[in-house]
């Protein structure tokens, strides 16, 4: 009588236990976290997405936005926004993902961007770099200097 109450606990445990997290599970996580950072940056609202991005170093939230609106590159919408994300690496508070963003307003043929992407987990919500939405945006990384020399010829 023993071992029949003893494997239906262990089967009851195992039925109201949580499932661990799959792969599968992930991909979609970091994919919504991604879409959700790109729709941002599609409808313009640079403040929001600023919130959104992890590794902002120096660059204050007004000095983003301007940036963001001198640039005429935004994502794609719909299917064309994202495609074949995978991932290659996840820790407990870091991730890499490859995927294609597509993007629109580029100066060149190609509209889209294939590469890896670093993802940082804050305060349980996953996010971009801005350095990658800095790059995806076409936005140079050179500081441009406050004082210029002028070379006066005679």
């Amino acid at each position: 009588m023993r071992f029949p109450f003893l494997l239906f606990l262990l089967f009851f445990l195992v039925l109201i236990s949580p499932s661990l997290p799959s792969a599968a599970t992930d991909a979609v996580i970091f994919e919504q976290a991604v879409s959700e950072t790109l729709d941002l940056w599609r409808e313009g609202r640079y403040e929001q997405l600023f919130d959104r991005l992890a590794h902002r170093g120096k660059m204050s939230r007004e000095r983003f936005a301007i940036r963001m609106r001198e640039t005429s590159i935004r994502p794609a919408c719909c299917w064309q926004k994202m495609e074949h994300l995978s991932v290659l690496s996840e820790k407990r508070t870091t991730a890499t993902i490859y995927v294609k963003v597509g993007l629109e307003g580029t100066p060149n043929p190609v509209d889209s961007s294939t590469r890896e992407f670093k993802l940082t987990n804050e305060a349980g919500l996953w996010k971009m770099q801005l350095a990658d939405i800095s790059s995806l945006a076409g936005m140079s990384t050179v500081k441009k200097s406050r004082h210029s020399k002028k070379h006066i010829s005679h």
